[in-house]
């Protein structure tokens, strides 16, 4: 499955997810369908990271579209919760930014051992520090974005691994609405956020056809039409 493949299920996942708030007014089963989306996003940002050829204009498209977004992400949430958040984009340059750091940390050259670790112990600490920031500006999926961005580079090359941390991060952002919730929501909700690591160990390395920046323009468009179309049918 190439890169275009899984950002084509992502796409239309997102959708659906974001559509479920004008047909419905509230959750409803395309939710389950929505997250889908998020991890296949942050993978594809953790891949991102690894190929792009200028890791500086990699950062600035992130951060331009992250402001582009905000207008339209706060006009989709005013239909339905406090707008007062950050959208998705700017938990991927979170994401980008912790892994950027640790890396960096990481790749330094060092005489002895112990130095080595203490930086990895450095990077592990500014992971931890940007995902915290992420919660607390309320970007969308908060420390739980940035954490499994992180952990899809960390573990790139540990298939096994790569899963077991990521199914171990969706079962702790879950946990505490599974313990109060007195439905089987979010119990599917996250049996459905776990499902896309199957479709990521999928990913054969081909990048696809090439997306550009269909994906950057989709999603505030896609937010502006189902406001536009919100604000039509309250008339």
């Amino acid at each position: 499955m190439s890169a275009f493949v899984l950002k084509l299920i992502a796409i239309f996942a997102m959708t659906c997810d974001h559509v479920s708030y004008l047909i419905f007014g509230t959750s409803s089963f395309l939710n389950y369908i929505g997250r889908f989306a998020f991890p296949i996003f942050a993978y594809q940002i953790s891949e991102g990271y690894i190929h792009t050829s200028n890791l500086k204009k990699y950062f600035l498209r992130l951060f331009i579209f992250a402001l582009i977004s905000q207008i339209p992400f706060m006009l989709f949430l005013s239909m339905f919760s406090n707008p007062l958040r950050l959208n998705i984009f700017f938990t991927l340059l979170f994401g980008l930014g912790a892994i950027t750091i640790y890396d960096n940390l990481d790749k330094l050259e060092y005489k002895n051992n112990i130095f080595h670790r203490l930086y990895q112990g450095l990077g592990i600490l500014a992971v931890f520090s940007i995902s915290y920031i992420s919660s607390v500006l309320k970007s969308d999926y908060g420390y739980f974005g940035v954490l499994i961005i992180f952990s899809f580079f960390l573990f790139k090359n540990h298939k096994f691994l790569n899963n077991i941390s990521y199914i171990i991060l969706v079962l702790i952002y879950y946990l505490k609405n599974l313990l109060y919730s007195s439905t089987n929501f979010y119990l599917i909700l996250m049996i459905c956020t776990i499902i896309p690591i199957f479709l990521i160990n999928l990913y054969n390395n081909k990048k696809g056809k090439d997306t550009k920046y269909f994906l950057y323009l989709f999603y505030p468009l896609h937010l502006l039409i189902i406001y536009a179309i919100y604000m039509l049918i309250n008339l």
